[in-house]
Formats: structure tokens, C-alpha cells, sequence
């Protein structure tokens, strides 16, 4: 598909995660980009997205507005995350579908996995066993996308694929604290614990929990190689192979912010899932994509990134 043909509306679009894309989509010539707000166009009522169809014309959709934060987010609102975000979802297809859109790519998630997946999660095993229990609601609610996608592609046709991005990270994160996932919220404890001359920074769990991150302009590329190339039934992971523990992301987060005091666990929190590293080998086969950006690198121009727009951070 030449994307530069297309109308393209990217829900979301405005995030984190999607201005890199649509950034990606320009880099590609892409010049009939609608990106809807929340504040005119919300998703979750049917009337907003009659409307944003309506103005968009949209041939192709790449949905990636959603309701997301962290494990204590996600406790906090169980039922606001699975609601909010299977609401957006499943109406938003439907109606596309009933439009005639040619191609609708649902952005998923990770937290879609079993808690006890084997590692490297491959996309066959999504269906063997539950999710994390503090983020099951949401990521339930995204893995309808793939059910829903799945369903319309056999009985109408429908041209919907499913993508299951890792954990995202990179300059213009969320660094909320009640909203913000574990690489912003660790790079603001430690870079408020120097500007304050704090001794020590407590963290959730006790550090053996795993992540893989991706660093968001790679994951903007793998979605939009996908929404070119890939028009298959089965869901996509976009990772970047690369799994480290808590306890060795704060390591490395202290010592690129120049915090020097001592880290405290706080073992009462939850650790969340207990891994998560992804098979990547069906998105290098399917679309050719291959995460460039390593993890430290990254990392450092995430820091470099919050001191620059922080107003009480100053450089270390």
C-alpha cells in the first residue's frame, strides 16, 4: 500500500506514541493525515466517531488512542481502562467497516499476554492463560481488537490487522506521576532526588521483574511498515528483543542521572508481570522490521530530553 495515496487518520495521533508516527507517515509523503482530539472527537461515543469518519474520509485507519498508565493506575481504575478502551475499539471498527475503510491496523499491547507466557512471548501463545492480574482489564479490552479483526476479516472481509507493541520509551514520554509507566517514573524520582538532595528512592516490587522497551521512533516505524506491507490475520509483535530486570534499569537510570544515594524496595507493591520479552520474528519476516535505537542510547536521550523541559531538574 503507498501510504502517500491514502487518507490516513491516526486516532491517537497527538500521543506520545503518535506524533512519531505521524511524523513517520510525513517522512513517507504522506500528506492527508487527520488526527482527531479528544477534545472534539471523543471516541468512545458513537456520534464522535461518525464525525471524525465523516471529516477524515479515511482510507486507512491506524487506531492508537487509548486509555493506558501504569500498575498502580490500572489498579486504581480497573474498570475506566477496560471500558474506555473496548468502547474506542470496538465501535471505531464497526463503523469503519460499515464505510467501506480499506485497511484498519488496531494497536495492541503487551499486557494481552498470559502472566505466565513462555519466554520469548510468541504471538501463538496468547490465548494460553490469563493475564497479569493488575492489568488484565485493559489488556483485554485491547485483545478484543484482535478478536473483533479476526471475526470481520472472515465474515465481511475486512482488511484489519493486530500489532502488540512492548513497553514504549523516548523523548516526550508521560512523566506523570499517577499516570506515567516505569521509565519516566523512575528517571523523575531520580533526577527530583538529586535537585532535592534526597538519599534514597523507593521503587515498586522488589526488582526481579523483566521488561523489554522500544524506543518510540522504532515502534513508530514498525507500525507504519505494517500498515504498508502486512495485511494478515495473524497479530504482530514490535519489539526490540531486549529484556532487563528492575533492579538493573534503576542501576542504570541512577548512574545516567547522577544519583548516587541508595535504592529501597518497596516489596509491599506488586512487580507486575513477572517477564515480558517478545518473539520479534514475525514482524522481520512478515515486514522487515528490526529495531535500530539500543537501550542505553535511548535511555540517555530519554534523560537528556526531561531535564530539558523540566522546570525544577538541572542538568547533572
Amino acid at each position: 500500500m503507498n501510504l502517500a495515496e491514502k487518507r490516513i487518520m491516526v486516532t491517537g495521533g497527538s500521543g506520545f506514541l503518535g506524533r512519531n508516527v505521524v511524523q513517520k507517515l510525513a517522512e513517507r509523503g504522506c500528506r492527508d493525515v487527520f488526527v482527531p482530539r479528544k477534545a472534539v472527537y471523543d471516541l468512545r461515543y458513537q456520534e464522535a466517531i461518525d464525525q471524525a469518519l465523516s471529516d477524515s474520509q479515511a482510507d486507512v485507519i491506524i487506531h492508537l488512542a487509548a486509555v493506558v498508565g501504569g500498575i498502580g493506575a490500572n489498579r486504581a481504575a480497573p474498570g475506566t481502562f477496560f471500558y474506555d478502551n473496548l468502547m474506542m475499539g470496538t465501535q471505531l471498527m464497526e463503523s469503519a467497516r460499515q464505510r467501506g475503510v480499506e485497511k484498519f491496523v488496531g494497536i495492541g499491547t503487551v499486557c494481552e499476554y498470559p502472566k505466565f507466557a513462555p519466554v520469548p512471548f510468541r504471538e501463538d501463545d496468547l490465548w494460553n492463560g490469563y493475564p497479569e492480574e493488575t492489568n488484565a482489564p485493559y489488556g483485554l479490552a485491547k485483545k478484543m481488537l484482535l478478536v473483533q479483526g479476526q471475526a470481520y476479516r472472515q465474515q465481511y472481509g475486512f482488511n484489519a490487522i493486530h500489532l502488540i507493541p512492548v513497553n514504549l520509551y523516548g523523548p516526550g514520554d508521560n512523566f506523570d506521576w499517577e499516570t506515567g509507566h516505569v521509565i519516566p517514573h523512575l528517571i523523575r524520582k531520580c533526577v527530583t532526588a538529586v535537585v532535592e538532595n534526597k538519599p534514597q528512592v523507593e521503587v515498586w516490587g522488589d526488582g526481579s521483574a523483566t521488561r523489554e522497551f522500544l524506543y518510540v521512533t522504532d515502534g513508530a516505524e514498525g507500525i507504519v511498515r505494517a500498515t504498508e506491507q502486512y495485511d494478515g490475520a495473524e497479530p504482530v509483535n514490535i519489539g526490540s528483543s531486549f529484556e532487563i530486570s528492575i533492579r538493573d534499569l534503576i542501576a542504570i537510570i541512577a548512574e545516567e542521572t547522577g544519583f548516587r544515594g541508595e535504592i529501597v524496595w518497596d516489596t509491599s507493591k506488586p512487580n507486575g508481570q513477572p517477564r515480558r520479552k517478545l518473539d520479534v520474528s514475525r514482524a522481520k519476516d512478515k515486514f522487515g522490521f528490526e529495531a535500530k535505537v539500543d537501550f542505553r542510547t535511548g535511555l540517555r536521550q530519554t534523560i537528556e530530553w526531561y531535564l530539558a523541559q523540566s522546570e525544577t531538574a538541572v542538568p547533572t
